[in-house]
């Protein structure tokens, strides 16, 4: 690979006048700049992206590390990310995997958005500490280099299940996401303080995945134990449509004998019949402004934690409780 060493002895000048040169410096004169381009040119010259971006400390570009990238909540959240990101003159990178870390302490990036539970909070706050700036969307951590942009999960929860409590239901399921999720952990703190302050109500837990799959298992389960109307919260859609998709091939009937309620409010859902019930919020607007905060906490402003809106869709997948309806199974 041609080096500006290469380019500095065939033009006959020092290394210094070369990388003046192409970084488009005062220094030299217009004569010696054209030479040295010519030269450049000649040799197929590429410029080391990584040692430019050392030497000015900036690459212009931002990295969001995601866990994975399954899902419709995704595709909106980086859309609004990139926007943000190409308005401001960043570019947006999307990492994943323990290998990626690298790229922040290496200083590949300017700077970070996180949703991504592989990383540590211990690791974030030794980078926030050699003075890397950080987003995250799934953890509190404070630090003045680390920001947080936070979905309301909490409120989230409890306005789905204190509309499953009003509307009469004394069965409630409750689907919960993996072990290790952030947004799991928080949505079933809502439910826990729901449920300690409600009485005659009983609250069954079963284990999921946020995936169709997890849905799928948790009707099976609700099938085996069916004895009346009850209403299930899954914590989120992509295991509320698994859970149509399995009671699909039952007699059971979605807002009749289980009464069903998501969370995300994925566009899928408006096209459910009967219409899931589900929490919204605008992902292109939580994408959005964690780059808007990253870029502000860059160009040194300062900046308040943040939390996303939620609120409450009353699809008809969710209706007052009545007697038990026999069917076939």
């Amino acid at each position: 690979m041609v080096s500006i060493k290469d380019i500095a002895k065939k033009a006959g000048v020092s290394i210094s006048t070369v990388s003046y040169a192409l970084n488009g410096s005062s220094k030299v004169t217009d004569e010696t700049r054209s030479k040295i381009l010519a030269i450049a040119k000649e040799l197929n010259y590429v410029p080391n992206a990584a040692a430019r971006s050392l030497k000015k400390r900036e690459s212009r570009i931002i990295g969001v590390f995601l866990t994975d990238f399954k899902g419709d909540v995704y595709g909106d959240l980086l859309d609004g990310m990139k926007e943000v990101c190409n308005a401001q003159g960043y570019d947006l990178i999307v990492c994943s995997g323990k290998q990626a870390h690298r790229m922040l302490p290496e200083r590949m990036i300017d700077g970070a958005i996180i949703l991504d539970h592989a990383f540590t909070n211990a690791e974030l706050l030794k980078y926030a500490e050699r003075n890397h700036k950080i987003v995250v969307l799934d953890r509190e951590l404070e630090h003045p280099n680390i920001n947080q942009v936070l979905l309301d999960n909490k409120a989230g929860a409890t306005l789905a299940t204190e509309f499953l409590v009003e509307q009469g239901h004394k069965k409630i399921y409750i689907v919960t996401g993996p072990d290790d999720s952030f947004d799991s952990i928080q949505r079933m703190k809502a439910v826990k303080m729901v449920a300690d302050r409600t009485e005659d109500v009983e609250w069954i837990e079963i284990p999921g995945d946020f995936k169709k799959s997890g849905g799928e298992r948790a009707a099976e389960r609700v099938i085996g134990e069916y004895t009346g109307p009850a209403a299930v919260f899954c914590l989120n859609d992509e295991m509320a449509i698994g859970f149509c998709n399995r009671l699909a091939e039952t007699d059971y009937r979605i807002g009749e004998h289980v009464h069903l309620i998501g969370f995300d409010n994925i566009e899928l859902t408006s096209y459910m019949q009967p219409r899931l019930a589900t929490i919204n919020y605008s992902k292109r607007k939580w994408g959005a402004l964690a780059s808007e905060q990253l870029i502000k906490i860059l160009s040194g402003e300062e900046v308040e934690h943040e939390r996303i809106y939620v609120t409450l869709i009353k699809g008809e997948s969710v209706g007052k409780s009545a007697r038990q309806v026999n069917v076939a199974r």
